[in-house]
């Protein structure tokens, strides 16, 4: 991931929130999916579900912040797959709407918290991320 334009900082964008965190983030770009609707259990129709597709702005491995085109429910719990640039396979995690703001041209900012779990990629999550900050 060398190559990877990853930095250390805050934007100085002033429409985003007060930052809150407790680490460094690192402005780059991963792709983010989260699922706003699951599809009924027994369908096996994978299309039944919703699901919505951004870049994040910023992330850390304790969260991150994303443009989207809906407004999300804050405290709302969502599964998200977050493919950071040179890995080979997304991250399954899950993440909790911490807030959402409207911004400019019907998009909204969302802080997303991803959760500590065992049933997710979370420890892998949180060692590629460690990776990224110290080829900084």
């Amino acid at each position: 991931m060398s190559d990877i334009d990853y930095t250390f900082g805050n934007d100085d964008d002033q429409s985003a929130p007060a930052d809150n965190r407790s680490e460094y983030r690192l402005t780059g770009s991963a792709q983010v999916t989260l699922e706003l609707e699951s599809c009924e259990p027994e369908s096996s129709d994978e299309s039944a579900g919703r699901s919505l597709v951004s870049k994040t702005r910023d992330l850390s491995a304790q969260g991150f912040s994303l443009m989207t085109r809906e407004p999300l429910l804050e405290q709302a719990l969502l599964s998200a797959w977050v493919k950071l640039d040179g890995e080979s396979a997304a991250f399954q995690l899950t993440v909790d709407v911490v807030w959402c703001r409207p911004a400019s041209a019907g998009q909204w900012l969302v802080g997303l918290r991803i959760l500590e779990s065992d049933d997710t990629a979370y420890l892998e999550w949180v060692d590629a991320v460690a990776r990224a900050m110290s080829e900084d």
